[in-house]
């Protein structure tokens, strides 16, 4: 067989930290290789001595190991994803620190990553590329309902084993890089900016629709043969993923069925409300996809040599065990029998020895039949009776009597308790052979339905939630509510979950909405006042300010709806309240002789307070305060000197 054309993760050229090689890193971990060097890490080939077992040995890069808080959460979320146990998930096994070395000990996967596969082969097609994708889903599915997100979801951490196992590996990892600060134009994870939300980009948040939005990248670039969004810098990456839909593939690849181009736009939508929302949904829509396409075709080098069997990893990723070669092989033929035949010989015989066997045998017969009825397993008991009795109470009862007991069926009863015995056949006091066997129906117990929870239904869906529970709608009341709107069930009775019979009515009161009220009469009055009594009747109040020559300030100058308006109740009322009088800008008086400053004031609704001395020979103003141009209230004073 020709040599595998794909690169091995354990036969990669070493580089960088190639002294770690042949040292034991904490006493433990004998490194053998290293394996590949990322953004954060140095993954090498290592033995466990104290397992005795290959494992993948993560080291940390000096510039991490030296930020004690990148430590404290790198610790703290292998501590997490060590609980993370599924057949897709690159298992953690261990983390430590020896003399400034923070590593990571995993399982170690021999074979390859899909970048390697991408790399080797161009784009797949969309049944090879959908059996890698579906347990990659399977495994975030898991995460996501362990309450995990993986935040870094790319080939480069999809895992392809020699027996053509998906696993995904780095849960947790990113978590501790992002906390660090590193932003994805500061080379942490340069490499993921293709595959990073616009959630991620633009708030830093990722949650599971984050990494819905990276599969349907990852299947795009599977299909594709490149990623939809690309630039210069990681910067403008990033700004295509959040001002830029990512179209459908089959712009690139017109091949692509409409069906899987569905798939990536709806993975991959900018909004995650309109994604997506779990990894269960988008595997449910892969396999209905796989479902419709031909089976996936095997990747093999130039020299028709099998390299990747995507069908054994499409049976593996749907849980269906690989067959095992057929053990041994053709049955070895006998050799053939040479020996001479014999002459046959005649012998003359009598008829007597046969009749002595004949009487012999019906005397044999005889006392065969009797012990065979008697004592033998002919014989039969009498079936006791076991109504009434709990599973194991007629069990042991039927024991006794050497019979056995088998649960044919279970039925609800209101009479019998439930797993207690309803009736058997054969029934109580009937001949039964030993050893044979009773079939009994177990009680279930009275029929019971839990009432289903139909506050905030509109009535239709009330009604088939209610018959689905195989109970009935009764009587329907309407109410008015302030808080449900018009046509949904506000309660039910009995209340919900209430254990019923079979048939129970249960009856609704649906919304009429909020109960009309009259606006109250609130003008004239304070602005407390009127706030509250429009809260009494259930009203809500906005209020604004205007000045007013004719009503005092605070008090309401009007109100929309107008007085004695029905509305809703919880409907907002506007009033208007008097800030008083509009305020009056004062004039300059200064160098106007004294009667004029004195009119002028008047005619402005200002009060004059004049200061002279003994002699005023020039009768004018020398000055004033407020000073020109100040805005004072209505009949405020105004203090001119004369000179």
């Amino acid at each position: 067989m020709a040599p595998n054309p794909l690169p091995r993760l354990a036969k990669m050229e070493t580089t960088g930290q190639e002294g770690l090689v042949g040292t034991t890193v904490d006493g433990r971990y004998r490194v053998i290789s290293q394996l590949a060097r990322g953004g954060m890490a140095t993954v090498y080939e290592a033995l466990d001595l104290r397992l005795d077992r290959i494992v993948a040995l993560k080291i940390m890069h000096p510039h991490l190991a030296h930020d004690q808080a990148f430590v404290v959460r790198f610790q703290r979320e292998a501590k997490a994803a060590a609980r993370l146990t599924h057949g897709h998930v690159v298992a953690v096994y261990d983390q430590g620190e020896d003399n400034g070395l923070i590593y990571l000990a995993m399982e170690y996967v021999p074979g390859r990553t899909l970048r390697d596969v991408l790399r080797q082969y161009g784009p797949l097609t969309p049944e090879q590329a959908l059996v890698f994708l579906d347990p990659v889903l399977e495994a975030l599915a898991a995460a996501h309902a362990a309450g995990f997100v993986h935040r870094d979801i790319k080939p480069e951490n999809v895992l392809i084993s020699d027996d053509g196992r998906v696993k995904v590996a780095d849960f947790g990892l990113a978590r501790a890089v992002e906390a660090d600060g590193h932003s994805v134009t500061q080379g942490m994870i340069i490499g993921t900016v293709a595959y990073l939300s616009p959630e991620q980009v633009e708030r830093g948040e990722a949650d599971g629709r984050s990494d819905v939005y990276a599969a349907g990248i990852l299947l795009y670039e599977m299909i594709a043969g490149q990623v939809p969004h690309a630039g210069e810098s990681p910067l403008s990456v990033a700004y295509q993923h959040v001002n830029t839909d990512v179209p459908p593939p089959s712009g690139v690849n017109p091949r692509i069925p409409p069906d899987v181009d569905a798939l990536v736009v709806t993975a991959t939508r900018r909004d995650p409300s309109l994604r997506y929302q779990n990894a269960f949904d988008f595997l449910a829509d892969v396999r209905r996809v796989r479902s419709a396409l031909p089976p996936p075709r095997p990747f093999v080098d130039s020299q028709d040599t099998l390299v990747v069997d995507v069908g054994m990893a499409s049976r593996l990723a749907a849980g269906h065990p690989v067959p095992a070669p057929a053990s041994g092989g053709p049955a070895t033929p006998r050799p053939m029998d040479t020996r001479p035949t014999a002459t046959p010989v005649r012998y003359r015989r009598s008829r007597a020895p046969w009749l002595v066997l004949l009487l012999a045998l019906a005397v044999l017969a005889t006392a065969f039949g009797a012990w065979f009825l008697a004592a033998g397993p002919g014989r039969t008991v009498t079936n006791p009776d076991v109504v009434g009795m709990s599973v194991d109470e007629a069990t042991a009862a039927l024991s006794g009597v050497e019979l056995t007991l088998e649960v044919a069926d279970e039925q609800y009863s209101e009479d019998v308790s439930a797993g207690s015995v309803i009736s058997t056949d054969p029934g109580a006091g009937e001949g039964v052979h030993v050893d044979g066997v009773v079939s009994a129906v177990v009680s279930l117990g009275p029929e019971r339905y839990d009432v289903p929870a139909a506050k905030g239904m509109d009535q239709k869906e009330a009604t088939d939630a209610i018959v689905a529970a195989n109970l009935m709608v009764g009587s329907i009341k309407e109410a008015f509510d302030d808080k449900a709107g018009v046509g949904t069930v506000v309660s039910t009775s009995p209340k919900a979950g209430a254990s019923v019979k079979p048939g129970t009515p249960v009856d609704l009161v649906v919304s009429k909405g909020p109960e009309p009220v009259p606006v109250p009469s609130v003008v004239g009055k304070k602005a407390s006042a009127a706030k509250s009594s429009l809260s009494k009747a259930g009203l809500k109040s906005d209020v604004t300010q205007k000045f007013s020559e004719t009503v005092k300030d605070g008090l309401v100058i009007s109100v929309k709806p107008k007085e004695g308006t029905v509305v809703d109740s919880g409907s907002r009322v506007a009033l208007v309240v008097s800030k008083g009088p509009p305020p009056v800008t004062v004039p300059n008086l200064v160098d106007m002789p004294r009667q004029k400053a004195i009119t002028t004031l008047r005619g402005l609704g200002l009060r004059p307070n004049v200061v002279e001395g003994d002699f005023s020979p020039l009768n004018r103003v020398i000055s004033q305060d407020p000073a020109p141009g100040s805005e004072v209230p209505k009949g405020s004073t105004v203090t001119i000197r004369i000179i």
